[in-house]
This record gives structure tokens, sequence and C-alpha cells, in this order.
């Protein structure tokens, strides 16, 4: 098949074009950059078709991984109108091109985040519970729908993702050096709930959603054992072979984080109900496992 990916070139871009490429497929990656090199493709994610019709047309699948990373910087208000234009303005821009296409893709697979259901305490979330009025869900919703614009030829599957677990990329190698440094700390009240999946687990879900025909719709990409932030906090720490005893107050990280802090003090009770349902084995249901295979302890000293 050949595979279009827009933020093909970011960490979980990335790591799906590889799994992808060694299974044989050609994967194109969509790029601002101008002659980036061979199998990209430069497009101007501002909400209209632009060229892509013409490239996108006869391709198999795309996937759209593109916008900013909602941890790169404090929550200004324009650091949030970024967060929304990079992501609205860029699936728009893909469902546009794809509804001018003679031949549109089979299949478009398009992100999204656990953080639609906002914040839900301890109660368990599946794929029928309602979006959350906080901004993040606020903003999963619009996402969403800009999706949904794909014309009727091609199947939609939307993935909402926790947090995937890597050594090399993500959330958590920004945490790895803290942690190593024996910093590791509960944060708030630690019963929040934090949605995981193993980065294998989430690039195998992504190969499985295109080549599944029955995948269709929205699809929690988490592992089926969301822990808590104290059970998290426990586990990295044991895995790299170090104590974590601090513990960081609500009130201090809102004080250094803002708005952004309430997506670390809240979470959500994730369970991939769909995915389970349509056959989707999550070879990692155990955190403390996941953690094992990425060798976090290896060079720690």
């Amino acid at each position: 098949m050949t595979i279009v990916i827009a933020g093909g070139s970011g960490f979980l871009g990335g790591k799906l074009s590889a799994r992808l490429r060694a299974a044989g497929h050609r994967v194109i990656v969509l790029t601002r950059r101008r002659n980036a090199g061979p199998d990209t493709l430069t497009w101007n994610p501002d909400g209209t078709a632009g060229t892509l019709p013409q490239h996108l047309n006869g391709v198999d699948v795309v996937v759209n991984l593109a916008g900013e990373n909602i941890a790169a910087r404090r929550w200004s208000t324009a650091q949030k109108a970024v967060l929304r234009s990079s992501r609205i303005l860029s699936t728009r821009t893909l469902a546009c091109a794809l509804s001018q296409c003679e031949r549109p893709p089979q299949v478009f697979v398009s992100a999204s985040g656990v953080g639609y259901y906002g914040p839900r305490g301890d109660e368990p979330v599946t794929e029928s519970t309602p979006a959350g009025s906080d901004f993040f869900g606020r903003l999963c919703v619009e996402w969403e729908q800009e999706a949904r614009a794909v014309p009727p030829a091609t199947r939609l599957v939307i993935v909402r993702s926790g947090l995937a677990l890597a050594k090399d990329g993500g959330a958590l190698q920004k945490m790895l050096l803290p942690f190593k440094l024996g910093l590791g700390a509960t944060l708030g009240s630690g019963r929040q709930y934090l949605p995981w999946v193993h980065v294998d687990d989430w690039t195998r879900f992504v190969t499985w959603s295109i080549d599944t025909e029955r995948a269709s719709g929205a699809f929690n990409a988490t592992s089926p054992a969301p822990v808590t932030n104290r059970e998290f906090t426990r586990a990295l720490a044991n895995a790299l072979n170090r104590p974590a005893i601090f513990h960081a107050p609500a009130f201090v990280l809102r004080a250094a984080l803002g708005e952004m802090a309430d997506v670390l003090l809240t979470g959500q009770r994730a369970m991939p109900a769909c995915a389970e349902q349509l056959g989707f084995h999550f070879e990692y249901r155990s955190l403390e496992a996941a953690l094992l295979t990425l060798h976090l302890s290896e060079n720690t000293e």
C-alpha cells in the first residue's frame, strides 16, 4: 500500500513510519519543508486543499498525526490558539483534499486524545462516554469534527491516544532525567488516572485499524490497565532503580504551568472497549512489564 502520513517526522509518526516500511508499504511523509528528500511531499496546512488532491488521489491510506505538542509551552491565550489551529487547520486541509479526489483513499486515520473526555476521576471511560467541557476536551471535539468531513467512500478511524511509552521520545523521555536523579514526584493527589500505551502497541493498533475493514469511528488507543499517577510514579522509579519520595502539590504545579497543569492533575481511566470488542489484543497490559521492555535502567549511573 501507499500510505501518506502528516506528522510523519514526529515521535509517533516516525515509529509508525518505521513499522509500515518494515511491513513493505510505501510511506510518504507530508512536510512543510521544501526539497526535504525522497518519499516526502510538501504541503501547507492552511485549511484549503491546495494542490494536495492531485497527490492524494489514488493513494491507499492517509494518516493525520499533525499538531503542536500540548506540553510545548505554557498555555497562554496565544499558545492555545496555536494548539487549536495546528490541529484544526491540518485536519481541515486533509479532509478538504480527500473530498476533491476522484479516487479518495480507502482509509483516513486521524489523531485525537483521551483528553476528549475531560477530567473523569476514577470513572471508567469508554468511547461512548461524552466529551468533556474543559479546553482540551472542546478542542478534541472540534478536531474530530473536522476529520468527519472526509468523503463517505473513505473509512474514518479516530485514534484517541493515551501517553505513549518509549525510551527515545515523547513524554516519558522527558521524565527520565529527573527520575534518574531521584527527583521523581507524585503529582497533586496522585489519585488521578493516567491512561498509557506501549508505543509498540500503539503502532500495532494503527496498523491493525488500517487493515481491519470493521474498524470505523473513534477508538481509545490505551492499555486496558490504566494506572493512577501514584502507581505510575512508583513503577517508573522501580524500573530505574531509583527512589521517588517527593510530592509536587497542585498549587505549585498550577503556579508554574498555569492551566496546562490540569492535564497532569486530572485524568481519564480510559478503556479500549471498541478495539477489544473488534478483536485487537494489547500485548502490554501491565505497566511494569511495559517499562521492563524499554530497558530504562541501562546507563543510569
